[in-house]
């Protein structure tokens, strides 16, 4: 019983890390609490206080000097990579699933809220990455060609942007899924992976990780493994991009084929390919009863920026956020 205390305890623990890792501004134990429940996970105020105390004495948070504010510590996010791995299983499928059941973008209204992708970059640097990422929207090799702005201190969803600090906003790939579900056609990420372009077109997946499988957004990996060659596809036509592959009912082909129509007709997606029933979709093995669809990653002009030697940093999938604040990424040339 004293085992199970402890886990009880380490998981609150990991799940206030987690929190603070994806936030990039000092949290309250208010806030804590508030996004605690979200998660399922019923701690108050003071009780989130205490956990916090525990865990300034093992040196994986600090206090921002102001209130009862915490930021992560180094030491903090190596306890975030190697804790409790096992309950890190399907999180990533969980989180999917979450943020397209609370995408509620609308086609032609062009309101309502959609998952985000966001990259970071320093304020100095503006002028060239969005230079370095041009080609790549021009290119359609990212899941939409609306993107939003902000500088130190402004807001993408829920994220605040650092000082000296400019944030990028892109459509996660995860919004076509939300829209397909809004439409009652369920759609379930199976892998992300490197796509392979040759002569300008997709020829075939060359790396892929299962979503269900991974405990951390197999995004990153390719990312931080600078395994992608973004800026040799989108200039020359030849090089390998993040997408990633999906399966939906075989019924809701016909359905799905004019949604996603609509979706790139209005400018919310630039690049989702459906595949056919029973044929194969870039070399991925097909399920008798599943149509595969393929959208391009948010992240790949941030891919292209890095391989550039900007130094640029991203979160997948880290929130919600109005569709109308999105604009074409020329607008800011």
């Amino acid at each position: 019983m004293i085992g199970q205390e402890a886990r009880d305890v380490e998981r609150k623990i990991t799940a206030i890390l987690q929190i603070l890792s994806d936030s990039r501004s000092p949290m309250g134990s208010r806030n804590i609490s508030r996004l605690l429940a979200e998660k399922g996970i019923r701690l108050g105020e003071r009780a989130v206080r205490y956990h916090l105390k525990i865990m300034d004495e093992r040196g994986m948070t600090r206090s921002a000097g102001h209130k009862d504010g915490r930021t992560i510590t180094g030491p903090g996010l190596e306890e975030l990579r190697n804790s409790l791995v096992t309950d890190k299983i399907g999180f990533i499928n969980t989180k999917i699933e979450r943020l397209a059941y609370q995408t509620t973008a609308g086609l032609r209204s062009g309101t309502g809220v959609a998952p985000i992708d966001i990259s970071f970059f320093r304020k100095e640097d503006y002028s060239r990455t969005l230079r370095t990422m041009l080609p790549v929207f021009e290119a359609g090799l990212c899941s939409s060609g609306k993107v939003a702005v902000a500088t130190e201190g402004g807001k993408l969803g829920d994220v605040v942007v650092a000082t000296s600090q400019v944030a990028l906003a892109t459509l996660s790939s995860v919004a076509v899924n939300g829209c397909l579900l809004k439409s009652g056609i369920p759609a379930q990420a199976r892998f992300s992976g490197l796509l392979q372009i040759r002569e300008g077109q997709p020829l075939r997946f060359v790396d892929l990780i299962k979503f269900s499988g991974s405990t951390m957004d197999p995004s990153d990996i390719f990312l931080n493994g600078r395994m992608t060659d973004v800026t040799g596809a989108s200039v020359n036509g030849e090089g390998k991009v993040l997408a990633s592959y999906h399966e939906i009912p075989t019924l809701s082909t016909g359905k799905a084929r004019e949604l996603l129509h609509k979706m790139q007709n209005s400018g919310l997606i630039s690049f989702a390919t459906l595949g056919k029933p029973g044929e194969r979709l870039y070399e991925v093995p097909f399920n008798p009863e599943k149509v595969g669809l393929v959208i391009m990653s948010g992240l790949n002009p941030a891919a292209a920026a890095a391989e550039s030697g900007i130094d640029v940093s991203s979160q997948a999938m880290c929130g919600m956020m109005e569709v109308a604040r999105l604009k074409p990424v020329k607008e800011l040339i």
